[in-house]
């Protein structure tokens, strides 16, 4: 019998649904349980994450097992949001944009007009891509000096 199939006491053929399949990965730990991944994360944190979720995105495409890596926050770290299939990248930036645009000094970087409308009726500052690269390339001189 494959699995999943089973014969009930009616003798009626049932398919049970197949269950999701997650794998749920606590970053720092493996990161320092692997010796290379230990190596990188010696040199620079974001190498070695890099590589982790590299290879997790690896093993997911292969086994179709869903992974979700967690990490621990790090105000020194990039947050990174992935919108759900379904789900824009638009609508994540305006419910952050809602959530804190008035709570703390929020800038969106976009070129999006009804995006950036909407952030900014939020109490963001909005700025242009090209703006965004301009304070990225000043930032970089200033560190330079």
């Amino acid at each position: 019998m494959p699995p999943g199939v089973y014969v009930g006491s009616s003798t009626k053929i049932s398919v049970m649904l197949e269950r999701a399949r997650y794998l749920i990965v606590d970053g720092h730990s493996v990161i320092f349980a692997w010796p290379d991944l230990r190596k990188l994360q010696e040199r620079r944190s974001s190498l070695a994450r890099e590589a982790l979720i590299k290879r997790l995105r690896d093993y997911q495409d292969w086994t179709g097992m869903r992974v979700v890596v967690v990490a621990s926050s790090d105000p020194h770290d990039v947050q990174i949001f992935y919108s759900r299939e379904g789900q824009t990248a638009d609508a994540i930036v305006e419910r952050l944009a809602s959530k804190y645009g008035h709570r703390v000094e929020l800038m969106v970087a976009t070129s999006d007009y009804l995006e950036r409308q909407t952030a900014s009726a939020c109490g963001a500052e909005c700025i242009s891509p090209e703006m965004l690269l301009g304070l990225m390339q000043e930032a970089r001189a200033g560190t330079k000096r």
